[in-house]
């Protein structure tokens, strides 16, 4: 009886590296990636993109998407820093707007969603629960 011989199993996972990528229309990434037994890449680890139009993510990507601790720069001047999961606002973070106004709490699929601070333009703070655009019954907060 001829002795058993265990089969080897490849590891089919991508091996991770890191690198520029410019794609078709212009758009950069600077970052980790993997590349697929296709030949296709994906965004996998840190990197920052960066768009033709001015927006920049820098953060964790997981399978080509944000996913992660990450920071969304948008040409208008406004910016998320927090958490993403599949390219959506998900979890803690801090939206500001152009205008210098910003929200502090949980997002939910790129809703402001939950218990949270809302600082307006001119330093007063507004807490409450959040529902992506409504806020009914917010406080505000005296800080004596």
């Amino acid at each position: 009886m001829a002795p058993d011989k265990k089969k080897e199993k490849k590891d089919p996972s991508p091996v991770g590296q890191s690198g520029i990528y410019i794609f078709p229309n212009g758009d950069q990434y600077d970052g980790e990636f993997k590349q697929l037994s296709d030949g296709t890449i994906e965004r996998h680890g840190h990197g920052e993109h960066r768009t033709v139009e001015g927006m920049v993510y820098v953060g964790s990507w997981v399978n080509d998407k944000m996913t992660g601790e990450g920071k969304l720069e948008h040409p208008s001047g406004s910016v998320f820093e927090g958490d993403f999961v599949s390219n959506q606002f998900h979890g803690k973070g801090v939206y500001t707007w152009p205008n210098g106004s910003f929200y502090v709490g949980p997002f939910a699929e790129n809703r402001i969603e939950g218990e949270g601070q809302f600082t307006d333009t001119e330093g007063q703070v507004w807490v409450g629960t959040f529902r992506h655009k409504a806020a009914p019954g917010l406080k505000f907060k005296l800080n004596l």
